[in-house]
């Protein structure tokens, strides 16, 4: 446990922050995994809007959603 008052403030915060982050990464990780396993359009779909949903909220940024989409765009169209 920290002993500063604002390494204190900062663990409370980043506690609350992860709690309400990992279940919609964890969401969304399993839409990507589901997409790369069955290559269909429909998830594809499902996947996409997990993964803008994570982007509105902040819990990954522009470029890592823009490269996640490409990379499972690339699966499902390959096949």
């Amino acid at each position: 446990m920290p002993n500063i008052k604002s390494a204190i403030k900062r663990l409370k915060t980043t506690i609350k922050k992860t709690k309400s982050n990992t279940p919609i990464k964890g969401v969304m990780k399993s839409s990507v995994k589901k997409v790369e396993k069955n290559k269909d359009p429909k998830d594809l779909k499902d996947a996409i809007k997990k993964i803008d949903k994570a982007l509105k909220k902040g819990v990954i940024k522009k470029n890592t959603a823009a490269r996640k989409k490409a990379r499972i765009s690339k699966i499902v169209n390959k096949k």
